[in-house]
C-alpha cells in the first residue's frame, strides 16, 4: 500500500475501532465500509475535498490509532481521525446507576460514540430504513451505491469499496431506479429533496448538533427518528434519542425495567440519564439484550416488478 499518507493517533485510552465506528456501517456488505481479516477497517468518504479512501487500525489496548488514506480527500480524512474514533465524545459527566449500565460500561472500556464529520452521506441510509426491514434497506442502498457511486481511491478498489455519490447525482436518480430499488416514492422524494438543501445541511457540522435537528426536520419526510439517527452518526450526539423505532422502546424496557414499554415509559426510564440518552441506548445494544419477540417478524410488500 503506497501512494498514500498517514497519521498517528495515541488516544490515551482503549479504543474500539468496531464497537465506535459500527454505527456507520449498513450491513456486511455495506459498499462504503469494509472489516478486513488483519481487523482494519476501510471507509470511502466523499470528503469536502473530494473522494477518499481511510484505512484504521488500533492497537490492543492503550495504544495508538493509525489512519492511511488515499485520493483528494485525504488531508480531511486524516485529520478527522481522532473524532472519527471518539476523541470527542465525553462521558465524563454519565454517571450510570443501573447495574446493566454498569457493567456495560464495564465490558466495553473501548466504546465511544463517533463522529462522522459529514451530514448527506449520513442522511441517504438513515432515510432509506425509514419503515421497512434493515435487510430492504441495506439491500437498497447497497444497489443504489454500486450503480451511482464511484471506485474508492488507492488499494481499496480491490475490495470492491465505492465512494457514495454527490448529492446532486443522488437527486438525480430516475423515479424507475428508486422503484427496482426497492424505494418508495415518499422516501425517494425525501432524499432528493434534502439533497436540494445539501449545502445548509453540511454547513451545521460547524454550528452544532440542536442547528441540524432545526434543519433536518424542517425537511417533509425528516422527523425526531430520522434527525436523531443522522445526528447521532454525524455529530457523535449523545443525546439524540431515536424516538419512534420499532424495536428501542422494548428493548430499553427490558433491560431497565424488565417490561416493554413505548415510547413515553422509554422516555421516562431514560430521564435520569439526560444529556446521555443515545449514550444509554447504545450502551445497551452493546449488552445484545431484547425484549422476547411477540410477534412475527415484519415483512414488507414487495411491490417492484421483475
Amino acid at each position: 500500500m503506497s501512494d498514500g499518507l498517514s497519521r498517528r493517533w495515541s488516544p490515551g485510552r482503549p479504543v474500539n475501532l468496531h464497537q465506535t465506528l459500527g454505527p456507520l456501517r449498513r450491513g456486511a456488505g455495506d459498499p462504503t465500509y469494509r472489516a478486513d481479516p488483519a481487523g482494519a477497517i476501510w471507509r470511502a468518504v466523499r470528503t469536502p475535498d473530494g473522494p477518499g479512501t481511510l484505512r484504521i487500525t488500533a492497537a490492543a489496548g492503550v495504544g495508538e490509532v493509525l489512519g492511511e488514506a488515499w485520493g483528494p480527500g485525504t488531508g480531511w480524512l486524516l485529520e478527522q481521525l481522532p473524532a472519527l474514533c471518539g476523541a470527542d465524545d465525553d462521558p465524563s459527566g454519565f454517571s450510570p446507576v443501573h447495574p446493566v449500565l454498569r457493567e456495560a460500561m464495564a465490558r466495553h472500556p473501548g466504546f465511544r460514540l463517533t463522529r462522522a464529520g459529514r451530514l448527506v452521506d449520513v442522511l441517504v441510509p438513515c432515510v432509506l430504513e425509514q419503515k421497512t426491514t434493515g435487510a430492504q434497506a441495506r439491500s437498497s442502498y447497497r444497489e443504489l451505491v454500486r450503480r451511482y457511486g464511484s471506485p474508492a481511491p488507492g488499494p481499496a478498489a480491490g475490495l470492491g469499496l465505492m465512494v457514495p455519490p454527490a448529492p446532486r447525482e443522488w437527486a438525480l436518480v430516475p423515479s424507475w431506479v428508486w422503484h427496482r430499488a426497492g424505494v418508495e416514492p415518499a422516501r425517494s422524494r425525501t432524499i432528493v429533496g434534502a439533497m436540494r438543501h445539501a449545502g445548509r445541511l453540511e454547513e451545521t457540522i460547524g454550528l452544532g448538533s440542536e442547528v441540524a435537528d432545526q434543519r433536518l426536520r424542517a425537511l417533509p419526510g425528516i422527523g425526531v427518528w430520522t434527525s436523531a439517527e443522522i445526528r447521532q452518526r454525524s455529530f457523535g450526539d449523545p443525546d439524540a434519542v431515536s424516538v419512534g423505532d420499532f424495536h428501542l422502546p422494548a428493548t430499553v424496557g427490558w433491560a431497565l425495567a424488565g417490561e416493554r414499554v413505548d415510547d413515553a415509559g422509554m422516555l421516562d426510564l431514560l430521564a435520569p440519564y439526560a444529556g446521555h440518552r443515545y449514550r444509554v441506548t447504545a450502551l445497551i445494544e452493546l449488552t445484545g439484550a431484547h425484549a422476547p419477540r411477540l410477534a412475527p417478524r415484519l415483512t414488507i410488500q414487495d411491490h417492484r416488478g421483475h
